[in-house]
């Protein structure tokens, strides 16, 4: 079957790959939606691991339920695509989101569990959620990250009337600003690089305003309107520049989350966490529960994340679509793979 695989930096191919087998009980579906992670644009600027076919946001029609006795031929699905160990205390207290083994395993991860830029993928089958006929495909393949989003809103704490900075305009960053809202924030400001991307923060309506995060008089304006700072301020980039402005702009005693990542070390003033005693949370993916909440405001309408879907594109179209994600100028938020094309 055809698929696309990482092939060296900033390059993808198409290629044949062999059918998935049901070997250990996973379950087996056809694809119908993947999306492209700004996780895996890491992977892509990289170039490695080479051969990595990545997909971990989909939404999937049940051919084999493998070992789940309550799934049949047919259903809607999607799936964590963590590979926690489930004896660790990480994952006995219900955060196998930092067990050890979580990403060793995971799907679209790793070369054992190819993703889901292919027509067909095997999952864990304790992984596998089934979905409700009132969700759209576009809709479940979009859960993924925005369980992301809501996992850090949770770290935040986040009190009605709290002012909130979201440091990255893609698709976390913008679901946090809308989380941070619902829960309650009385200012919830962007910071972009990219101008159109900070403009659509505003007019999707989860940021009440953006800032330029390269203009540095645009910065001391917006600190000079908070006073003291941001009570929360949420880095949803994971570079140096991104890091050391959520240290910056927090005020003291405020509140740092850290969902973005680096794959190599970086820099920032940590002085200032010290001399400011702010609190700094790591935020990685989302608990089991996180992630079936996010099903269920989907569900029941409470959030709508078909706004954040900006083009839906074929297997032909990855390598364009993905250049297009990090070109810096785009305004696009979220692209969508319709697998079967």
């Amino acid at each position: 079957m055809k698929c696309v695989a990482l092939k060296g930096k900033r390059e993808f191919e198409i290629k044949e790959m062999e059918e998935p087998v049901s070997n250990n009980g996973e379950v087996i579906i056809k694809v119908t939606r993947c999306g492209i992670c700004g996780s895996d644009l890491h992977y892509f600027e990289s170039g490695e691991p080479k051969g990595l076919v990545m997909g971990h946001e989909y939404c999937g029609i049940v051919e084999n339920p493998g070992s789940r006795e309550d799934l049949k031929v047919g259903d809607r699905v999607t799936a964590l695509p963590i590979s926690p160990c489930g004896h660790c205390s990480a994952c006995l207290k219900g955060n196998p989101q930092y067990c050890l083994e979580t990403w060793t395993h995971a799907t679209g991860l790793s070369l054992d569990y190819p993703g889901a830029l292919a027509p067909k993928m095997k999952i864990r089958p304790d992984m596998v959620i089934k979905v409700p006929d009132n969700i759209s495909d576009d809709e479940v393949a979009m859960v993924e990250p925005t369980a992301v989003g809501l996992h850090a809103i949770h770290l935040a704490d986040i009190k009605v009337g709290d002012k909130v900075l979201v440091i990255g305009g893609g698709i976390i960053g913008l679901v946090c600003a809308m989380f941070a809202k619902k829960e309650g924030a009385s200012l919830v400001v962007v910071s972009e690089t990219n101008e159109e991307r900070g403009k659509k923060a505003v007019s999707l309506g989860v940021a009440d305003s953006w800032v330029d995060a390269k203009d540095e008089n645009a910065m001391k304006e917006m600190m000079a309107k908070v006073g003291e700072g941001f009570d929360i301020t949420i880095d949803a980039c994971g570079n140096s520049p991104a890091v050391s402005s959520a240290l910056t702009m927090a005020r003291v005693g405020g509140e740092v989350v850290l969902v973005g990542v680096s794959l190599t070390p970086i820099t920032i003033p940590t002085v200032i966490g010290v001399m400011h005693e702010l609190t700094i949370k790591g935020a990685i993916a989302y608990t089991k529960e996180e992630f079936k909440t996010c099903i269920d405001l989907i569900a029941n309408k409470q959030i709508d994340v078909k706004k954040f879907l900006s083009e839906i594109v074929t297997l032909d179209d990855v390598q364009a679509s993905y250049e297009k994600l990090t070109s810096g100028t785009s305004d696009v938020i979220k692209i969508l793979v319709d697998v079967q094309k």
